[in-house]
């Protein structure tokens, strides 16, 4: 399944309405801010229908995940989604996660918990809260809203940059790093960040990593940056779509692309955007001077106009002049 789903569940005392663009989006929240409310609504629709009082408006089923026959039901479903309450444990199996992946499905997990079995993006973590602006009616107005921003604490001018992980993203700042004399790191992969944070001194660090599938880290993250006022995140969808998002390419399809990418993504094919913005820059790059490979960075992204042009594209980030040599 692929594209922006509008969804509107109501009866006369709440209104739920949000939208769902990718595979995996995660509701989080304390007790009593509407959560389980929800999914007892879709529970309710889906089993008594109109009798239900409860209305939900979708272009595709909303329907409620649970039980011991979870996966004979996900088996034979598309183009639905799905929402799953905590309580449910089966969410944090990696059968679970192998049986979503290449699904034609959608899925809301409502928990409280991070789920390190499952890639889901930063911009997909919500908490839900009252609509101010229907604070003075009768019906209570549930909304979504994004827990953790892509970036904090920026603009930075850097001392240091710490990287996700030791491929072309990772050679490529470290060049930029090594012409103006900051120090650059790999952490070796998402889960070691919290680890290099902590180890951090008292340089201005900033955290370059994939935002597209690093939602289950973003707990510890949060809660480390804030023991560490130094320390600033900087989480684009993926070092690939630093590149595509530059216009190096001057590709109008890509231009395109950027500006929905959920349109274009298919959840059947990939189980997160890192992976298509991926695949997107490796074909339209092919057999052209700017070939990409993930492993290894292609020397063609250090020279200088390109280089810049990349660097140019990332707000937030203020970097020295390089030296002279």
């Amino acid at each position: 399944m692929k594209g922006k789903k509008r969804v509107i569940i109501q009866n006369n005392r709440v209104h739920y309405e949000f939208v769902i663009k990718r595979n995996i989006t995660i509701i989080q929240g304390d007790s009593a801010s509407g959560k389980t409310t929800l999914v007892n609504m879709i529970r309710q629709a889906e089993n008594l229908g109109e009798s239900s009082g409860i209305n939900v408006s979708c272009e595709v089923p909303c329907r409620v995940l649970e039980g011991v026959n979870w996966k004979i039901i996900l088996e034979n479903s598309r183009e639905s989604i799905f929402f799953i309450d905590e309580e449910n444990y089966f969410i944090k199996t990696e059968e679970f996660a192998s049986a979503i992946r290449g699904s034609e499905n959608y899925f809301v997990l409502i928990t409280r918990e991070n789920l390190y079995n499952l890639s889901y993006s930063v911009e997909e973590i919500y908490g839900l809260h009252v609509s101010g602006k229907y604070r003075d009616t009768r019906k209570i107005y549930q909304k979504m809203y994004q827990i953790y921003p892509k970036t904090a604490r920026l603009p930075v001018r850097v001392q240091k940059i710490i990287t996700e992980d030791s491929n072309s993203g990772y050679q490529f700042f470290e060049n930029v790093c090594a012409e103006r004399n900051i120090t650059c790191e790999s952490a070796g992969g998402k889960t070691k960040i919290p680890e290099m944070i902590g180890k951090a001194g008292t340089e201005e660090t900033c955290i370059i990593a994939d935002g597209a599938a690093i939602g289950a880290e973003m707990n510890l993250l949060s809660n480390k940056i804030e023991e560490k006022q130094n320390v600033h995140l900087y989480l684009p969808e993926s070092f690939e779509w630093l590149i595509l998002n530059s216009d190096l390419l001057q590709d109008k399809e890509v231009r395109k692309i950027l500006e929905n990418p959920e349109d274009y993504i298919d959840s059947t094919e990939f189980f997160s955007w890192e992976q298509y913005f991926t695949k997107l820059l490796i074909q339209k790059t092919e057999g052209t001077y700017l070939q990409y490979k993930k492993a290894k960075l292609n020397p063609s992204y250090l020279q200088d106009k390109n280089k810049n042009k990349i660097l140019e594209s990332i707000q937030g980030i203020q970097w020295k002049i390089k030296s002279l040599k």
